[in-house]
């Protein structure tokens, strides 16, 4: 039987009069790739940043490697578990978020040193090895301005894994590239999927999706609409408006 990585139950998330997520419930199994589509507003990037807590969600509940909060109003109580959440669920932004005043080395070791208490020696070792997984070995001792910004995405990803997460989160991680420097973003994501990775993947990368996910999810006005395997969505969609979404990406 699969094990569920991720479980979101009747997320709600609020901006003030503005409810952006509707009651989702939505589970990821480990080792499971799922790509999550819609239109912008949708609340696509919003449910990432509720499940690692980034947005306090208004009500629900989530879990992520065995550690569940409740959604609401944040405790002091809350803040040691949101912590150990986060370690398990690593995040990929659009617009990479590395520190400019640091190395590649060191923004990929600054975490793990930091949060996690491992030694400088140990994460820099575990660093090299993941830059060399994403061709940049070389860029270690750059900086980040140096790089770009496919470059810089995939110093991101090898940061996140930097954490040895449960589970990846990629919030739209090739949107802020040129054309020419997404491939490359998207061969890392590849060979993470090919090793199993448990990914969630906002994307409008349709060809990723249907080459790499397991499953696909289609977010419309705060809920997903409709979920399936590439095939169904692509070829054997159910709903008129996943149909008109899709004719307008492909």
């Amino acid at each position: 039987m699969a094990e569920a990585v991720v479980k979101v139950a009747n997320l709600h998330k609020r901006f003030g009069g503005l409810e952006v997520l509707k009651g989702v419930d939505f589970e990821v199994d480990r080792g499971e790739v799922v790509v999550v589509m819609g239109r912008s507003g949708s609340g696509k990037s919003t449910l990432l940043r509720c499940i690692n807590f980034l947005e306090d969600p208004t009500a629900g509940t989530i879990e992520v490697g065995g550690i569940r909060l409740e959604g609401g109003h944040r405790t002091r109580n809350q803040r040691e578990r949101i912590r150990q959440l986060r370690i398990k669920a690593g995040m990929v932004f659009q617009q990479f978020n590395l520190f400019p005043h640091m190395t590649v080395i060191e923004n990929v070791i600054e975490a793990p040193v930091r949060v996690k208490g491992e030694t400088a020696k140990d994460a820099r070792t575990k660093g090299m090895a993941l830059l060399d997984s994403v061709g940049l070995a070389e860029k270690a001792d750059e900086h980040p301005i140096r790089l770009s910004g496919g470059q810089q995405q995939r110093v991101a990803i090898a940061r996140a894994l930097a954490m040895e997460p449960d589970v990846m989160l990629f919030d739209e991680p090739t949107s802020a590239l040129d054309p020419e420097l997404i491939g490359d973003v998207l061969g890392v994501m590849r060979k993470l999927a090919e090793q199993h990775m448990t990914m969630i993947v906002v994307t409008h990368e349709m060809g990723f999706a249907r080459e790499v996910a397991h499953r696909m999810c289609f977010f419309h006005e705060g809920d997903i609409l409709e979920q399936g395997t590439p095939d169904e969505l692509f070829n054997h969609t159910k709903n008129e408006e996943t149909r008109r979404f899709l004719q307008a990406v492909l």
